[in-house]
């Protein structure tokens, strides 16, 4: 509590009695959110000194301090399963369209300070020639589409068969510069925000090599190019992963999807046959690296959630609403084996609703996922460019406003306060 106590020169102007009831006020409400006595100046001293001394015993547990976290140390208590001293937020992609309507002109960078979002996001870098009008080519060989949003559109890859496997090469993971991005952040942010890369587990990767619909097919026609590829993924993912660490990156998070709304993409006897030992191996690297995991996938997952949880992820996102599943329902089954990163809707609430169905939605996941920790609040995907500024604005206004612990939604009591020109 030295921090309380700083400024002591004011000690000696209200007298101890004053000065005690004062701290403990402030106390209370670093705590609690509220004075616990609105008219304590009176107090005893020594019923007050019991009081602030109660008050930080029955907190000492939930908190390693009463002092006020940094994004980093928020971010991964919360991937601990613990609960910090707020709820934090980031979102994966915040298209520049919403951005500029908040902070013209800035970049993802400049608007995830300005904003005070605990997480900054980087990936290793990986040359690219554009080879068309909008068309680029990267060192995997894969072809992508700039759409004018944020994330391109994956057209192909240069793998069509096993051969094409065989003689393959891909990027080295340990190339000179590879890691640049990733150096500049961590000198800058790291111990600020906390500082999360990007990189993949089973199925993006080889989806990108040889096309969405090739691969699928590939799963029945030709099983050991599917297998071949899902080995290169996770042993590249596993070096990169080694040399993310080594730089101070705090945590992966991979986007590998592997559902539609309906259902997953392969049957879950297809996912247990090719995927799930792959993925615990992936997992099992980058913790053996020190570095938890946040696992992106959206869709409906129920289906393959059992080998999901299995290969020890340590948060999962994004609880997909349009899928079905619920977040509170996640909370009550999984929340001793995961953290929760998700999941107010991007499709319908934040697109086509209301500033208040934004807060609505936002303080309703509060309410159903929040309780103990363990919760990261966002969209249930990303901020996409249809996403009404004001409507995201709404959603981090409610996060900040109401997702400091311990929770309080409920309305305050009213102390008759009036108008002030009445």
């Amino acid at each position: 509590m030295e921090h309380l106590f700083a400024g002591g020169g004011n000690f000696g102007l209200w007298g101890p009695e004053r000065f005690c009831s004062a701290v403990q006020c402030r106390l209370h409400r670093e705590l609690h959110g509220e004075c616990v006595h609105p008219a304590s100046r009176q107090m005893p001293l020594d019923r007050c000194q019991e009081a602030v001394i109660l008050c930080a015993h029955k907190t000492s547990g939930r908190h390693a301090d009463m002092s006020k976290m940094t994004s980093a140390q928020r971010v991964m208590c919360v991937l601990k399963r613990q609960e910090p001293d707020r709820i934090p937020h980031f979102e994966w992609i915040i298209d520049k369209h919403v951005r500029d309507a908040i902070c013209p002109g800035c970049t993802m960078e400049e608007f995830t300070v300005r904003m005070g979002l605990d997480a900054i996001l980087t990936g290793p870098d990986f040359k690219k020639e554009e080879i068309a009008p909008g068309r680029f080519r990267n060192e995997w060989g894969m072809i992508s589409e700039n759409t004018g949003q944020e994330h391109s559109f994956p057209l192909g890859g240069p793998i069509k068969t096993f051969a094409d496997l065989k003689k393959y090469q891909p990027p080295d993971p340990h190339a000179a510069g590879r890691y640049d991005s990733i150096e500049r952040v961590v000198a800058r942010y790291k111990g600020d925000k906390a500082v999360g890369v990007h990189l993949n587990d089973v199925f993006s990767i080889p989806r990108n090599l040889m096309g969405i619909e090739n691969l699928l097919m590939a799963f029945i026609a030709e099983p050991e190019l599917v297998k071949g590829l899902v080995e290169m993924s996770v042993d590249i993912n596993i070096e990169m992963a080694k040399e993310v660490a080594k730089r101070g990156a705090d945590f992966i998070f991979t986007g590998d999807d592997y559902a539609a709304t309906e259902r997953p993409m392969i049957s879950p006897a297809m996912f247990r046959e090719f995927l799930y030992e792959p993925l615990k191996r992936v997992m099992q690297g980058f913790h053996d690296a020190g570095l938890p995991v946040i696992k992106h996938t959206d869709g409906n997952i129920i289906p393959i959630l059992d080998m999901i949880l299995d290969s020890q992820i340590d948060c999962l996102d994004p609880i997909d609403p349009v899928a079905g599943l619920d977040i509170g329902e996640f909370k009550r089954k999984y929340a001793d084996r995961i953290a929760l990163k998700g999941n107010v809707d991007c499709a319908h609430t934040l697109t086509f609703g209301s500033e208040k169905d934004a807060v609505a939605e936002t303080l309703n996941v509060i309410r159903k996922a929040a309780d103990g920790g363990g919760l990261i609040l966002s969209s249930s995907n990303s901020i996409h460019s249809a996403v009404k500024p004001g409507n995201y604005l709404a959603m981090w206004n409610a996060i900040r406003m109401y997702g400091k612990y311990p929770i309080q939604l409920d309305a305050w009591a009213d102390f008759g306060t009036g108008e002030a020109f009445a």
